[in-house]
């Protein structure tokens, strides 16, 4: 029913079940994961207005496991990716995995999916800082290359009094560089909004 994905990693397609609406991916070497993509396989749905809450459980110092929400997968939704790489000094929440006896060792981390109503899963708050950014990758990429070129232009900025005459080449003050830039990003933000 679900998929796991950590880069450069095989797909995991074999969850655990270990209750009849809970599932759980063991994540080994967990301390070296930034991001995991959690998926469904496509061959059976959620029944109707069910979903899948997708929560994180790491170690504590203890050994004792710590659970975190990291959000949701639903029929309208199949896949999502999580950032779990700041989750692990975070505190735990309230999770449906607590009265379990699952195995696992001090080094591995898990997925756990549990099949939940919709409505109920709408009153929940997953850990702020496990959404990954969902501008697209276009817009990233531009933002990053208007970054790139405005730091590369201003390395070469020199006041007045440094500049030597050059009847043949054009100059462009900085601050005007960066007014393009501001008044840019400005109008990207609202664009993309």
């Amino acid at each position: 029913m679900f998929g796991c994905l950590v880069a450069g990693r095989l797909v995991q397609t074999a969850a655990q079940q270990v209750a009849e609406d809970k599932f759980v991916f063991d994540l080994p070497d967990y301390e070296s994961i930034n991001h995991v993509v959690v998926f469904m396989l496509g061959t059976i749905p959620f029944p109707e207005g069910m979903g899948g809450s997708v929560y994180f459980s790491y170690p504590d110092s203890n050994g004792m496991p710590v659970w975190q929400l990291l959000g949701f997968v639903t029929n309208g939704k199949p896949s999502a990716i999580f950032k779990i790489s700041g989750l692990k000094s975070g505190e735990g929440s309230q999770h449906p995995f607590g009265a379990m006896n699952i195995v696992r060792t001090p080094s591995v981390a898990q997925i756990g999916i549990s099949v939940e109503l919709l409505d109920s899963m709408a009153q929940q708050t997953p850990v702020g800082n496990a959404a990954v950014s969902s501008v697209d990758s276009f817009t990233q990429f531009t933002q990053k290359m208007l970054d790139n070129f405005y730091n590369f232009a201003s390395s070469f900025a020199v006041s007045q009094a440094q500049m030597t005459p050059s009847p043949s080449e054009m100059f462009i003050p900085a601050n005007v560089v960066l007014k393009w830039y501001e008044a840019f990003s400005v109008s990207n933000i609202k664009f993309c909004n």
